[in-house]
């Protein structure tokens, strides 16, 4: 079972468990409703626009920005240039549920992720040990990277 809907002018074919990414959504608690849903697929083999009412749900996995895109204008001859960044900003949504017709079509549960034990900071004393023997590693690491590496010469054709 699959849908196809609308999410911030853009349109995407989504089935439950997947994960897209829309434009930033804000002002939400984490659960989020798609109004636009363009079309379902029903029994195989079988897509239609959906005459009754037809629901798409998701929650907010995550909500960034995307890498950097450089915008550069130029003008030959003219001494004209000009360089812009964008970062676009967008919501990563977990397809939860799909339904229609009084069916509902639900993603599986994700295990839970446990916690990581914080560590125990050690004493003071503790600390500027470790510290020290760092600093000393890292000064004999680039010693050592400094060496140059010994040329080996090419052995001579005989005739």
């Amino acid at each position: 079972m699959y849908a196809v809907i609308r999410a911030g002018g853009k349109q995407y074919r989504v089935a439950p468990g997947d994960v897209i990414r829309v434009e930033k959504m804000n002002g939400t608690d984490g659960n989020v409703e798609f109004p636009e849903v363009l079309a379902v697929s029903g029994q195989e083999g079988q897509v239609g626009k959906p005459q009754s009412e037809a629901f798409v749900r998701g929650e907010i996995v995550e909500q960034g920005r995307s890498p950097k895109v450089l915008v550069f204008h130029y003008k030959r001859k003219k001494q004209y240039k000009k360089i812009r960044g964008h970062r676009q900003s967008y919501s990563a949504v977990r397809i939860t549920e799909i339904g229609f017709d009084g069916q509902s079509f639900k993603a599986p549960e994700l295990p839970k992720k446990e916690a990581k034990p914080k560590k125990v900071k050690a004493a003071e004393e503790g600390e500027h040990e470790v510290v020290e023997a760092k600093s000393a590693k890292g000064s004999a690491k680039k010693k050592a990277a400094k060496k140059p590496a010994a040329k080996k010469s090419a052995a001579k054709k005989k005739k």
